[in-house]
């Protein structure tokens, strides 16, 4: 174990350090970018369209305060969300085997997140996990305290923030009430009692958010894009199943199938009595992240890390030490085990190290760094002072281009795929009518276009949205075609 744990720790290390230079992208600078609209007086929802939890534009938030918006703070940010996380990966798996086995599988989970890349820095599911593992620690240390009552309190407290980032962590919270309540009738405690405790400590979290958003008046707009878009559309607008996203990611399916036999043999590996409570929940956690990869339908890679997390912590079993069990049928048995985790562990450590690799310096982040800052100095001398553009992009730059520029869009959209799926259904109709006549209420010096946007990719697509392409026709002039983005600067006055 040690020399595989050395050589683990090393190559964590290597890509760890070589990370240090990876870009803020993708994802991380839309959330930065709301963010920054909120610390600048803008009320989530009312002024900005997006479909996201609040959570996540604290969390951002408190970032640009505390260290600015530069590519660096968010990846010390992100590598020390990583050293907690893999923390937490250690206590629960060193309490289900032994340290040896804790070190290992927070190792693995640390070359986990370091091996998908820069744009899978600080997603809201990697996030995400710090808060699952934690309330699942709790819920388990309840029983192996003889009841005690903190455990469950702190567990609860961090499940419900887990939820003011994802929602799906909802079912995660209400299993470790259950499972608290099993625990509590084994100990001859009131099962209502330990369930309530998760639940009342899990409501302080959302409370205290969600009063904050009612506070700034954010909470009508909230409510009517989670029941007028996100519930009956955005959660249909995705049906990628588990299986096929697979064989999308790079080593993907290699990658999982050896994390999933490393978690197979720690749920077959023999342990005491005393622990399968423990193991209990880490198998629903496995159940859970299955739960919130499915639900998403998008198959996007990073909604698979409490999928991971849990993985890792449900294979320290199997790589717990023979000495570890004292009947010496339970030693056989896990004499055939612990060699085939390990060996498998030596698989999927060599899998993540290759991936890592690959990542470092991927093309593609390459060309979206390279075409961010061709948004930046093509917009510069377009826009005067005060004045706003709107992009028509998901994640290809155009939002990130807008926050290195300091510059607001004049309608309360973000993004654009909102327009171009369920297009006959009235709410999307209602969206489109909204985002147009915002455009000519307050029509932005520039309009940015970009051809590769998630579910309805090409310029085509504006020929889709009469109102928008009479108002570019009318109002604006093509000024600059970059290929994989245009931008259109508004016409002068007669």
């Amino acid at each position: 174990m040690k020399p595989i744990l050395a050589g683990s720790a090393l190559v964590l290390g290597w890509l760890a350090w070589r990370s240090l230079g990876w870009p803020l992208i993708h994802d991380a600078p839309l959330m930065h970018y709301v963010a920054w609209l909120v610390v600048e007086g803008a009320v989530p929802y009312r002024d900005v369209f997006d479909m996201n939890l609040p959570g996540a534009y604290l969390v951002h938030a408190a970032t640009l305060v505390a260290a600015g918006p530069g590519d660096l703070a968010w990846r010390l940010v992100d590598l020390t969300w990583l050293a907690v996380t893999c923390a937490l990966v250690f206590a629960c798996g060193a309490r289900l085997a032994d340290r040896w086995a804790g070190l290992a599988v927070a190792v693995l989970f640390g070359l986990y997140h370091v091996a998908g890349g820069a744009w899978r820095v600080g997603q809201r599911d990697f996030l995400l996990c710090v808060f699952l593992l934690a309330g699942a620690h709790g819920t388990a240390r309840f029983l192996e305290r003889g009841g005690a009552r903190a455990p469950l309190v702190w567990a609860g407290l961090l499940l419900g923030a887990g939820v003011t980032l994802k929602p799906y962590a909802g079912a995660f919270w209400l299993a470790c009430a259950a499972a608290a309540a099993l625990a509590a009738r084994r100990l001859g405690r009131a099962p209502l009692s330990a369930a309530a405790l998760v639940v009342g400590g899990g409501l302080v979290a959302p409370a205290l958010v969600f009063g904050w958003l009612t506070w700034r008046g954010g909470s009508p707009a909230f409510v009517d894009i989670l029941t007028g878009y996100v519930i009956p559309l955005y959660s249909r607008a995705g049906d990628a199943l588990i299986w096929q996203a697979m064989a999308w990611y790079q080593y993907g399916w290699a990658l999982f199938v050896l994390l999933g036999l490393l978690a197979l043999l720690g749920a077959l590996a023999p342990v005491p009595a005393r622990l399968r409570f423990r193991r209990a929940l880490a198998v629903t956690g496995v159940a859970y992240g299955v739960l919130h990869f499915a639900a998403q339908r998008k198959g996007w890679e990073y909604h698979l890390y409490p999928f991971a997390a849990f993985l890792c912590v449900l294979a320290a079993a199997g790589l717990a030490r023979p000495a570890a069990e004292s009947a010496a049928s339970r030693g056989n048995v896990r004499r055939v085990v612990r060699p085939l985790a390990l060996a498998t562990l030596v698989g999927a450590v060599g899998v993540l190290g290759a991936k890592g690799v690959d990542a470092i310096e991927p093309p593609w982040i390459a060309a979206k760094v390279r075409r961010v800052a061709g948004v930046v100095r093509d917009l510069a001398p377009l826009v005067p002072p005060g004045g706003t553009v709107q992009v028509l992009d998901t994640s290809e730059g155009g939002v990130h281009a807008l926050l290195r520029l300091g510059l607001r869009q004049p309608t309360r959209y973000l993004y654009d795929f909102h327009f171009f799926h369920d297009v006959t259904d009235p709410r999307i109709q209602r969206l489109r009518r909204e985002f147009a006549e915002a455009l000519r209420a307050r029509p932005p010096a520039a309009v940015v276009v970009f051809r590769d946007t998630w579910r309805r990719p090409g310029y085509d697509r504006l020929g889709e949205f009469p109102a928008l392409a009479e108002i570019l026709v009318r109002q604006y002039a093509l000024a600059i075609d970059r290929g994989d983005y245009r931008i259109y600067a508004k016409r002068s006055d007669p």
